[in-house]
């Protein structure tokens, strides 16, 4: 069995995709969500679960040995990051080497990089007048939004689109094809 730590910053519908995806799989299993913000809906979601949620502090990501620890402790193999909006530690990256699967909300190497996250991505998808968007499934790496690309799905766009259907649309992509390819590229290895 392949475990999983999902880490997360917010409400948490894509991790909920996930754990809909793997809670009967009988190969891979979600067992911890990683959360930086106590006040995050995810924390509400995996309590209804029943999956241990790791609240860590700015303190845990500079020094992140007890986050190192309770990964080991529930025997993770691999860390999917649904709207994690902090840079992994770079002790955690050669932890996990090639283990760490992160969705961006564009078509990379386009609007990645620091800064670039949620609605920052929309909005300057709009100001660009782009004809199409899409998400981009990857490896994590020490540089933002940097590692191999394993995936990508894009949507047309049009003049009337705004930031937040650029938004919903992408959403929509992620919600389809983010837990299928986790699946697709744990069963890989």
């Amino acid at each position: 069995m392949k475990h999983i730590a999902i880490f997360a910053s917010g409400k948490g519908s894509n991790a909920l995709k996930i754990w809909e995806h793997f809670r009967n799989h009988p190969e891979i299993k979600v067992v911890l969500i990683v959360c930086n913000n106590p006040k995050a809906g995810i924390i509400e979601l995996a309590t209804d679960w029943k999956i241990p949620v790791l609240l860590i502090s700015k303190e845990d990501q500079e020094n992140p040995e007890h986050l190192l620890n309770e990964l080991q402790k529930h025997k993770i193999d691999w860390i999917v990051l649904a709207g994690y909006l902090w840079l992994i530690p770079e002790a955690l990256i050669k932890k996990f080497p090639n283990r760490i699967i992160n969705i961006h909300p564009a078509l990379l190497p386009k609007y990645g990089g620091k800064g670039m996250y949620g609605m920052k991505v929309h909005e300057a998808v709009k100001i660009a007048n782009e004809k199409q968007t899409g998400i981009s499934i990857h490896l994590i790496d020490e540089e933002f939004d940097k590692g191999e690309i394993i995936f990508q799905a894009s949507v047309m766009l049009d003049e009337n689109d705004t930031p937040d259907s650029i938004a919903e649309k992408v959403h929509q992509l992620e919600h389809k094809h983010f837990a299928e390819e986790i699946e697709k590229i744990i069963l890989k290895d």
